[in-house]
């Protein structure tokens, strides 16, 4: 048999084009029928994006008198795994049972995947488990399936037993674990990969990277990036865009505008990370001429890009701007809004007080408001004391979510901020009665390459005798530049000592107080929370740059703060 044709089918990925081929090649009796013929073309349908044609022909081997063999049903599986075919996949392994090739390896690690990705994890692990010769990718498949149920322990459990592991196994252990919110595991893992003697492929170094900037672990994600380099790894368009993200997040967006500068490629998710960047950080003027720039470049911005254009509106109070850019996504490219959109939208009027025109758009939308749209016209209503309106708002809130501590939070602020104590005090006895609890401030810090974490009210530190000390000292300079306690910050009615002392152990008041011992004078602070920063955290850290003479970067969950000798990049407007 010629090897020339077989060599072409073997490269190519268009599955038309493939099918067609095939037919033409058959025809001219080019390629006899045989077994042989068959697993080639199943192969090489298994690797083209639409693998429909692959289970029709294996019909066709089978009509044709032809024995399947060990090599015909991990392309076949494969293919079923893509389509997600269960009643195929299930027909393929009775066939190999019946013709007694099920006990090849090759054949248990496909059919180990093909349940995996099916969803049925007990028929893959029973697989896994009465195989004698599994091997890293029979508990790769496994591990990956663990992560698609969204189910860490087992698969962490699976990890740990494994025999032996390869580059894949850790790659897809790290990015289980980001993926599942579980970023200081993945960094932890990063390091025993390396330790082992494994080099990082893309996909975990992409990985590692989501984690930096999830984390704000800026030490950890800049030692990547001198790997990259001392490595010579080519910055992918992939990597060069993780790294900017990193950096955007971990507070250092010069470094993250100099990747994106020397980026040789870029993509759209390249160009809107760094828009967003720049919208959280409030800088944005440049945000909103790299959007224009963006277009001049010839890409069309998508509805990700466009939450970049419109956070940065938002973050700035440009009504005007934010409206005409919204305007322009159904005008100009033909982009219906999303929920997300109409979420920015109804942020920025609210918060520029403009509460009739926010509701009137909540109003007009094409489809129900959620959480996140509700939430934004409260939280102009806390600004701007409008608590008819919060009350409309928090309404609709508690149907969506009844049990979110969000909304009552925001209620009960928006009470205290107007003077309504005793409404205030009703909404946090609802929230006991209904026992729904508050979420703790939690802030992490980096202090050389270790993260450390700090919850509200936190005593566990083993240092926290000398942070409530060193806060002891930062309260008395900070009251002789003029602090007042921000009392709206605390909701209860109770003695003003009790509510500075709760105040003082908030979070970020304890991790700042932590790098101020542990740092040299002059370098700046990065912290990162989990909350929205408080009226009286702001204030404080404000005049703790002013004191201490440092710079803060703190990322709350809405946008960065870059405080700096008194005044933060806000203008306190958040």
């Amino acid at each position: 048999m010629s090897l020339e044709p077989l060599a072409f089918i073997s490269r190519c990925t268009h599955s038309k084009q493939l099918h067609q081929i095939q037919a033409r090649l058959t025809i001219s009796g080019l390629l006899p029928i045989s077994a042989f013929l068959h697993n080639v073309l199943l192969r090489a349908h298994s690797r083209t994006a639409s693998p429909a044609h692959a289970i029709p022909l294996y019909v066709n081997l089978l009509r044709c008198g032809l024995r399947p063999d060990a090599y015909t049903f991990p392309f076949l599986l494969k293919s079923c795994s893509f389509l997600l075919a269960r009643p195929q996949g299930l027909a393929a392994h009775a066939h190999a049972l019946l013709l007694g090739l099920d006990s090849h390896l090759i054949v248990t690690n496909a059919l180990i995947h093909f349940y995996s990705v099916a969803g049925d994890l007990a028929a893959a692990r029973r697989l896994l488990d009465a195989s004698a010769a599994a091997d890293a990718v029979s508990y790769n498949s496994m591990i990956g399936g663990y992560m698609r149920a969204g189910d860490l322990d087992s698969a962490w459990m699976l990890f740990e037993e494994m025999p032996e592991r390869d580059a894949i196994t850790w790659s897809a252990m790290i990015s289980g674990c980001v993926q599942g919110g579980r970023s200081k595991e993945a960094l932890s893992l990063f390091l025993r990969m390396q330790a082992q003697g494994f080099e990082p492929n893309d996909r975990a170094l992409v990985s590692v990277l989501t984690a930096c900037a999830h984390l704000g672990a800026l030490e950890q994600g800049k030692w990547i990036h001198r790997y990259l380099a001392s490595k010579k790894i080519n910055i992918t368009v992939f990597l060069g865009t993780s790294l900017i993200d990193m950096y955007a997040k971990c507070g250092q967006l010069e470094l993250a505008l100099r990747v994106f500068e020397e980026m040789q490629e870029k993509n759209l998710l390249t160009w809107t990370t760094i828009i967003k960047g720049l919208a959280m950080h409030g800088r944005w003027l440049e945000a909103l001429k790299l959007f224009s720039c963006m277009e001049i470049s010839g890409f069309v911005p998508d509805d990700v890009a466009f939450i970049g254009a419109l956070s940065a509106c938002a973050h700035a109070g440009l009504v005007d701007q934010g409206r005409k850019i919204f305007d322009s996504m159904s005008r100009k490219y033909g982009i219906k809004p999303k929920l997300e959109h109409y979420g920015c939208m109804a942020d920025l009027l609210a918060r520029n007080g403009l509460l009739d025109d926010a509701r009137e758009l909540v109003d007009s939308m094409p489809m129900e408001p959620n959480a996140i749209v509700w939430g934004a016209l409260m939280a102009g209503c806390k600004v701007h004391k409008n608590v008819k309106l919060a009350e409309h708002a928090a309404e609709h809130l508690l149907r969506l979510e009844s049990d979110s501590i969000a909304v009552y939070m925001l209620l009960a602020n928006v009470y205290a901020s107007s003077g309504k104590h005793d409404k205030a005090w009703k909404v946090r006895f609802l929230m006991k009665r209904n026992k729904v609890e508050k979420n703790p401030g939690c802030t992490v810090v980096e202090i050389r390459g270790i993260i450390h974490q700090f919850l509200a009210g936190d005593t566990a530190h083993p240092r926290i005798k000398d942070i409530l000390s060193k806060w002891a000292e930062i309260a008395s300079r900070i009251r002789k530049e003029g602090y007042l306690l921000e009392k709206t910050a605390v909701l209860l009615n109770i003695d003003e000592e009790i509510k500075e002392d709760e105040l003082a152990h908030h979070s970020e008041k304890l991790a700042i107080a932590f790098a101020l011992i542990c740092t040299e004078e002059g370098m700046p602070i990065r912290l990162v929370k989990n909350l929205r920063i408080c009226s009286d955290c702001h204030q404080v850290t404000k005049l703790i740059s002013k004191v201490y003479d440092r710079e803060i970067v703190v990322r709350d969950r809405t946008r960065f703060h870059h405080f700096k000798g008194g005044n933060c990049s806000c203008n306190d407007y958040w």
